[in-house]
């Protein structure tokens, strides 16, 4: 029997039965059979999901990973097919070579194909090119009690829509068409410099973003007073000239689970004041290989385990335009009273490109997204960030959440309705029933 499947962050602690397939061809039987024995089920692809939006209430789930293969290539345009189970950093590698890369790309590239849509990823380019979704063409949409359906802008429309972001609520992805993006270089021209407070982050944000491809921020989140939301900003363009190289980059890995977790309010302050200071106070200019750039977390494998037997919980929301520096000035000054914190805090801002998606997650405002360990403390934390999120018409991303109310939930995503209209009834997750109960 196989090990049991996990979130990314593991909690809650709901492990999952794996079932799994060798091909496309036995995922409608298999669906079938987990339906008839235990209710409902669900698609999990390679656990990068923090919350419990990949776990099955069942806690039966149908493990797609081994649906890896690649099916049509087309380096003229730039087209990818591909099953669900391809991870994002299986198509950069036969796609860079060729000239071309992806489009958006989340904080990791070990998410599935079918896992970024089902999550309308996005990333550190938001602001240029929308969400992952943007930039699907077709996928192949399996439900229990129909033949599979291809979907695009143009046939099965609604499901089109429901899915992309549908965190696999609406039937099971087998197969995915994407455009990628042509590049002369695997390389980063990237710009850093750190800045004293929020304020200076605005600041460079509205100076810089629209004249560069990337753009995100690290702040130290337990910075206080002036120096409340100081950080590293960094832009990053891909270079004009260089070789087309994937990078291999030799990996570490936390090689088991400490009984407690290693991240501490004593080493959060002494990494967050080490690391800002190290940063340069005017505008550096480095080249870089892509894959430090935009995945630093993936060079240390299971970097998950440092948080404990208990797990972490990260916290991620988007607050509109209209009232986000003074918000996120709030839940900085709230994070930093609490004493708890994160090492990884990422503060972007996103721009007003519309997703296909029916549930997607950005919408243009400032996003900020900070990791925790589990523990007693975090809820009523949790709970006065929420008030603050709420009370500036912010939302919480589903795919990182485990903890946002049925009624928050519903007010920030008013077309949860649709979604569970169309879901296919053999499919729920905990985090479905969890916020539509």
């Amino acid at each position: 029997m196989s090990a049991p499947l996990y979130s990314w962050g593991r909690y809650p602690d709901r492990p999952q039965t794996a079932a799994s397939c060798s091909w496309r061809s036995e995922v409608p039987a298999r669906l079938r059979q987990i339906a008839a024995d235990h209710g409902s089920t669900l698609a999990y692809g390679n656990g990068r999901s923090y919350g419990d939006s990949c776990l099955a209430a069942s806690d039966q789930v149908l493990h797609m990973r081994s649906l890896d293969r690649f099916i049509q290539t087309d380096w003229q345009r730039g087209i990818v097919i591909a099953e669900a189970g391809v991870t994002l950093g299986e198509i950069l590698a036969i796609a860079i070579p060729q000239g071309w890369f992806l489009p958006v790309t989340p904080g990791t590239q070990f998410a599935t194909l079918g896992g970024a849509i089902a999550n309308d990823v996005h990333g550190k380019n938001h602001h240029l090119r929308g969400t992952f979704g943007n930039h699907v063409r077709h996928f192949g949409l399996l439900r229990h009690d129909q033949e599979l359906l291809t979907c695009s802008a143009s046939e099965n429309v609604e499901l089109f829509a429901a899915t992309i972001g549908g965190l696999g609520l609406t039937g099971v992805i087998t197969w995915a068409e994407i455009q990628l993006m042509p590049i002369q270089s695997s390389q980063i021209d990237s710009t850093l410099v750190r800045f004293n407070n929020l304020s200076e982050f605005f600041s460079l944000s509205a100076e810089l973003d629209h004249q560069h491809e990337y753009s995100v921020a690290w702040i130290d989140c337990l910075a206080k007073g002036a120096n409340t939301g100081r950080g590293v900003f960094i832009v990053g363009d891909h270079a004009r000239y260089g070789t087309l190289e994937v990078c291999e980059r030799s990996k570490k890995q936390v090689p088991l689970t400490p009984p407690v977790s290693l991240i501490n309010n004593l080493s959060l302050h002494a990494f967050n004041e080490a690391y800002w200071r190290v940063h340069p106070i005017q505008r550096t200019r480095k080249r870089v290989s892509y894959d430090p750039f935009f995945y630093p977390l993936d060079s240390i494998l299971h970097w998950n385990r440092i948080y404990g037997r208990k797990g972490f919980q990260q916290y991620q929301c988007v607050i509109p335009d209209i009232d986000a520096e003074k918000a996120m000035q709030e839940l900085l000054v709230a994070i930093a009273d609490s004493g708890q914190g994160s090492f990884l805090a990422v503060l972007k801002r996103c721009g007003d490109i519309k997703s296909p998606g029916l549930l997607s997650f950005p919408q243009a405002g400032t996003s900020l997204a900070l990791d925790f360990p589990q523990k007693a403390a975090l809820m009523p934390l949790f709970k006065r960030l929420d008030a603050i999120v709420s009370d500036a018409g912010g939302r919480l991303y589903p795919a990182k959440d485990a903890h946002m109310s049925g009624d928050e939930f519903r007010k920030a995503y008013p077309e949860w309705e649709k979604l569970e209209e169309l879901r296919d009834p053999t499919l729920m997750s905990h985090f479905w029933k969890r916020v539509i109960a």
